[in-house]
């Protein structure tokens, strides 16, 4: 790799993190300069750089993105419906590129050599933040410890961390990982990793279990403006505090509980549990809106999008032409994607009340039961021949219709 002079280490303040600055020491003999995004993990930033420092980086960047975050990457999902394999609302996989993107300008602002992650050779976060690097610096020399390094183990992280009097945030006894922002909250590892081990209550700190739930249901409006969600009940509302509102109301009513199997991209299956309080009732939200104000042929195309779209941010393709040129489509057909859903929320439940907008493509007097001067039945006759005509054609050509 040749001389490393000075990396810029993605910095969470975790186990994996709060051990690589010592190991890059060591290993390596260059300057550490830390960088922590805050994409809304809340009180986890407050002693990160008093710890960074006294590991060893010579200096600690707290970047503010929460509003860049939710803006410009968040909200772009939830325009797509990019939902990974119909449960996974990606809350870690679209946090990765907007921290590998300031990540990459932190270190050419340093004038660094190489950019450092504590990310597993097992994940898919390793892919993430490297694709990132390779799309804006490929210059950039990438250190990944956990390609390198001899420790093979959450418990020996652990080790190595007491025997340099490094404080970490999880122990032998509760060794699962999770990972914080605005949009989620992920747990992984330790006694989760058997798939058939139901987690224990005392883990979730976004929602209440359902039977907890008040008994009474909660009735809330979402606003959107082209696809965008910008109101609750009325209030108009900037993005990041609206989806903090959005996460306690869902979360109090026990919505936004996921429990997967999923692929992860380096091949293997993986069991994640995921707490998505508010994006579970905007992805909902969202849906219903479109059902009302796109078109069907466009409707039903935008949902082959979503799961392309989806494939592309879980796989750490946020930065590619593919990505830019679906969002320009998926912008397109969110300008009529205005309007209000009014939503029941009871007991982990989500169960739409109403919905209107003022280009709304839903016309009574066309899908009504009764008398109307619009729509002539007899018309369907003709449609059924001329649509049906290559069925008709199959069933002569088995001689089981008569022929004309």
């Amino acid at each position: 790799m040749g001389k490393i002079n000075k990396v810029v280490l993605a910095y969470s303040g975790g186990l994996d993190t709060s051990i690589i600055i010592p190991w890059l020491k060591e290993n390596y003999g260059c300057e550490v300069i830390a960088m922590a995004a805050d994409v809304g993990q809340g009180e986890e930033l407050e002693l990160l750089k008093e710890k960074a420092l006294q590991t060893g980086a010579s200096k600690i960047y707290i970047e503010d993105l929460k509003e860049d975050f939710v803006k410009n990457y968040v909200f772009p999902l939830l325009k797509a419906g990019a939902i990974y394999e119909g449960k996974y609302l990606q809350g870690t996989a679209i946090a990765r590129p907007i921290i590998a993107k300031r990540l990459v300008e932190v270190a050419l602002a340093e004038g660094a050599d190489a950019l450092a992650h504590g990310c597993t050779g097992k994940g898919n976060d390793q892919v993430r933040f490297e694709f990132t690097a390779k799309a804006l610096a490929p210059q950039l020399k990438v250190i990944a410890p956990w390609r390198e390094w001899e420790i093979k183990s959450r418990e020996e992280e652990i080790d190595y961390a007491l025997a340099r009097n490094i404080p970490v945030p999880v122990s032998k006894e509760k060794p699962y990982s999770m990972d914080r922002n605005l949009w989620h909250i992920s747990y992984e590892g330790g006694v989760l990793e058997d798939p058939d081990f139901e987690p224990e209550e005392d883990m979730f700190l976004l929602t209440v279990a359902p039977e907890q739930a008040p008994d009474k249901p909660t009735y809330i409006t979402i606003g959107f403006e082209q696809g965008e969600p910008v109101a609750i009940d009325g209030e108009q509302m900037e993005p990041v505090a609206l989806v903090q509102k959005l996460n306690i109301i869902a979360g109090a009513n026990g919505v936004g509980r996921a429990d997967l199997v999923e692929n992860r991209l380096v091949g293997m299956k993986s069991r994640g549990v995921y707490e998505t309080p508010g994006g579970t009732v905007l992805m909902y939200a969202h849906r219903e809106l479109e059902a009302l104000t796109l078109d069907r042929e466009t409707m039903h195309y935008k949902e082959l999008i979503a799961a392309k779209y989806a494939q592309l941010v879980y796989y750490g393709l946020w930065f590619t032409p593919l990505r830019e040129a679906l969002a320009a489509f998926i912008d397109k057909t969110q300008q009529p994607v205005t309007g209000s859903v009014r939503l029941k929320l009871y007991k982990g439940n989500i169960i739409v009340c109403g919905r209107s907008s003022p280009y709304s493509l839903y016309r009574q007097d066309l899908a009504t039961f009764d008398a109307d001067d619009i729509y002539d039945q007899k018309d369907a006759a003709g449609f059924i021949n001329l649509y049906g005509l290559p069925l008709a054609v199959q069933g002569w050509l088995k001689g089981e219709g008569l022929k004309p």
